[in-house]
């Protein structure tokens, strides 16, 4: 890569010189219009160009009849972005469970059954 500018989240990396190893440039971010929002379901969609990440609630609880979910969030990315999103968040879950544990994303393997009392 010659002279060029890469960016990629929170920092970026100026190539000017190939033999010499590229050192961060922190990035300015504005985050006065940020939204915060809570989310446990998404949905993956897309196109051959965008990738289309939808967010929203599942207030369902197991062995429930399912409610809708609405959702309240959207997500478009190029599969470039994509890539470095999930590599990102791939980075994230590792230190994340190298801290705390595994992250167990099976529900039935969650959780922790009580053995029942006697019966009156």
């Amino acid at each position: 890569m010659s002279d060029g500018m890469i960016s990629s989240f929170s920092w970026s990396f100026l190539m000017a010189d190939e033999s010499r190893p590229a050192e961060p440039m922190p990035v300015p971010v504005d985050e006065s219009h940020i939204l915060a929002t809570y989310a446990n379901f998404c949905r993956v969609t897309g196109t051959p160009e965008e990738l289309i990440v939808d967010f929203g609630l599942n207030k369902q609880v197991a062995g429930t009849s399912p409610d809708t979910i609405q959702l309240t969030q959207r997500i478009i990315d190029n599969f470039f972005t994509a890539k470095r999103l999930a590599a990102a968040l791939a980075m994230a879950v590792a230190r994340h469970e190298q801290a705390f544990g595994m992250l167990e994303t099976d529900v039935q393997r969650r959780i922790i059954h009580q053995p029942q009392g006697p019966r009156a």
